[in-house]
């Protein structure tokens, strides 16, 4: 079987070591700013110049996670960040912010950057894109099933999959529930983990319906493998050195062929069990929550866990060569694949008893335990009746050895082209409402928003030629699905409505760019592409977009603050999603035929569900109404979700609508990174 990486999570330095000792080829770490997890210990930057020093002793990469979304008042500090941490050496960056690639790429051209799943590509047709970038690697989004996986790893660019640990219900990157129930931005490294409260369909106050079990592939792995994945990656920065040690451990052994200790696994963290429900396409029984007994087991199997690290794991074979000539100071080289060092010693003695012999050098030299080397063979050129102490061996020996650890990790080490590059913005600004834009959900609302909106916003599927006899072409803008399942079929799609006259697209992620592109329309982007800096919208207008609705996570002060050519507009009425699942919670709890059509959490809220063939959007349970405070935004859009022809009309008036209406994050932003 070929053997992918093994990529581990390293949230501490006791983890890190723990990874690397288990048999981690490569580890992805945070550090304490621009990381998804703000709430791992993660490392400082003297920790993070140790950790990149271990990881290369033995060989393995180190994956820098800097994959926040930034604001434009952190890009210099960014910058300085990944100047540093390139003089140290990482060996890539897990990006989710466009802005924050491009920022990498200027000031340090030959970087390596790895697409995070926080991007949300699913589609080969999105994988091409980033490649196209420059991206080296893509994180494809969880939810895939083997056959997207496939086509995606055809791809001339590297892929990696998770394999083991923590799902999130929402697609990443798509998920808005902690931001605006907390203030608490995924995006934003601060999740608050709302997913895993109480919520229910049918009023069971201990029901967690947006909870999923932890996902395992490991007794999948040859089908996994066989895909053509390059990276296998284990989830958990926020968990312990037992978890990840275990993990990497089960993993290497499914990849050697063996069984993988699916109950040790359960037992050292599980939720229920595991699922492979997404990678298999039976996506059935894939809700469970942290139980008692998981709890309990874990408990009696940490000490035996501890053993699999405790020492440190021998991973290069080391020849040694002697010289010890009566008279002359002793010399021993040690090497390492095409690596030499060597030490000198003082004359030896005169035997008066028993010499040192070839058998006594190697005995002392071979001693390399707990280090990284292994004795594989010694070379002894022996002159003379000599005697060097054992004591004296030692000593050499452990000079070598450390000699030949810094010799490892220079070779190991990546030396990048450093510029003088300072992040700078386009000095032009918001002009100011240009149009209303108006998403809809269904004909009423299209037929009802078309006289007062500048584009009609809708889904694939409600474009026909009897709804073109009422709206022209030319105010129409095709929604294509947040998450594609069928690739070819929606690129078909596309093609048939170009033909139509539509040439107009709503980018949800770069998968849609990528397929808009091809289909020749015009790209404009929806919030769902996370744009919360200039940076990221001048980088989207360098691929064509048109122009972008920003990031809901923005404030009105950091909106008014933008500087950047492309047109941005704010979303200014409706009810936001909070996330997009591939797993109904609904259909989970109490089928279809008894479909609530909501959620209600611990507190009584009601959360509307948007359900479509392929995946549902949990919607906020307050309207955002934000009538006039962005008037200085280039456009303004309406998210429609269950409104008919009336409150159609009412919200593109700008009219209040019923009950509580929020500002959102609008004004009272988000919780600050520390």
């Amino acid at each position: 079987m070929r053997k992918p990486e093994i990529l581990a999570p390293a949230g501490s330095p006791e983890t890190l070591s723990a990874a690397l000792r288990a048999g981690a080829d490569a580890v992805y770490a945070g550090g304490r700013s621009y990381s998804a997890r703000s709430s791992a210990v993660n490392f400082d930057d003297d920790q993070l110049i140790d950790a990149v020093r271990l990881c290369h002793k033995y060989g393995a990469k180190l994956y820098l996670a800097v994959n926040t979304l930034i604001s434009d008042t952190e890009a210099e500090g960014f910058c300085n960040y990944i100047k540093l941490t390139s003089s140290m050496g990482v060996d890539g960056y897990i990006v989710q912010d466009w802005g924050a690639a491009d920022i990498i790429r200027q000031a340090v051209p030959d970087a390596v950057i790895h697409a995070s799943t926080q991007m949300s590509v699913h589609t080969a047709a999105g994988s091409e894109l980033l490649r196209d970038m420059g991206y080296v690697r893509v994180v494809p989004a969880r939810e895939l099933d083997k056959s997207a996986l496939e086509r995606i790893c055809r791809l001339d660019v590297e892929t990696e999959v998770f394999v083991h640990g923590a799902l999130c219900m929402s697609v990443s990157g798509q998920c808005y529930m902690s931001a605006m129930m907390g203030a608490r931005s995924a995006n934003r490294g601060c999740c608050g983990q709302a997913c895993r409260l109480p919520f229910s369909a049918a009023g069971d106050k201990n029901k967690a319906a947006l909870s999923l079990k932890d996902l395992s592939l490991l007794p999948r792995i040859e089908q996994l493998v066989d895909t053509g994945v390059d990276s296998l990656k284990i989830e958990g920065r926020m968990k312990r050195p037992e978890y990840v040690a275990a993990a990497v451990h089960e993993l290497d052994n499914a990849l050697e062929g063996k069984r993988p200790d699916m109950q040790l696994l359960r037992g050292i963290f599980s939720r229920s069990g595991f699922t492979d429900g997404y990678f298999t396409g039976e996506r059935r029984e894939m809700f469970g929550v942290r139980e008692k007994e998981d709890v309990t087991a874990a408990r009696t199997l940490i000490p035996k866990i501890h053993e699999l690290y405790r020492f440190e794991r021998a991973v290069w074979d080391v020849d040694f060569s002697v010289t010890a000539v009566s008279g002359e100071p002793l010399r021993i080289s040690a090497s390492c694949g095409d690596i030499s060092v060597s030490a000198v010693g003082d004359i030896p003695d005169k035997a008066q008893n028993r010499p040192t012999d070839a058998v006594a050098f190697e005995k002392q030299l071979s001693k390399l335990g707990d280090t990284v080397f292994r004795f594989r063979s010694l070379n002894a050129d022996i002159s003379g009746d000599i005697f060097v102490p054992a004591g004296r061996l030692n000593e050499m020996r452990r000079e070598l050895a450390d000699k030949l650890t810094d010799a490892v990790i220079q070779r190991n080490t990546p030396v990048y082209s450093i510029t003088d590059y300072r992040p700078h913005t386009d000095e032009t600004r918001p002009t100011g409402v240009g149009g209303l834009r108006t998403f809809c959900r269904t004909r009423e609302q299209a037929l009802a928003a078309a006289e007062l909106s500048e584009f009609v916003m809708l889904p694939e599927k409600l474009i026909t030629p009897e709804l073109m006899d009422h709206i022209p072409a030319d105010k129409l803008m095709v929604s294509p699905p947040r998450f594609i399942t069928d690739e070819d079929k929606l690129a078909k799609r596309l093609e048939q409505l170009s033909s139509m006259g539509i040439t107009h697209i709503l980018c949800h992620t770069p998968d849609s760019i990528a397929l808009g592109k091809k289909a020749g329309m015009k790209l404009h982007g929806s919030f769902s592409l996370n744009v919360l800096n200039s940076y990221s919208a001048e980088r989207l207008k360098s691929l064509g977009l048109e122009d972008c609705i920003a990031s809901f996570e923005l404030t009105v002060r950091q909106l008014r603050e933008f500087r950047t050519s492309l047109p941005l507009g704010a979303v200014t009425y409706g009810r936001l999603p909070l996330m997009l699942t591939r797993n109904c919670p609904i259909q989970n709890e109490v089928g279809c035929s008894k479909c609530t059509g909501q959620l209600v959490d611990r507190t009584g809220r009601r959360y509307p569900v948007a359900c479509s063939k392929e995946y549902v959007e949990i919607l906020n349970p307050d309207v955002l109404y934000m009538p006039e405070e962005l008037d200085f935004m280039n456009f303004r859009a309406v998210w429609l979700s269950t409104e008919d022809k009336e409150q159609t009309m009412a919200a593109l008036r700008g009219e209040r609508p019923e009950g509580r209406p929020t500002r959102g994050l609008y004004s009272r932003g988000l919780q600050e990174v520390l």
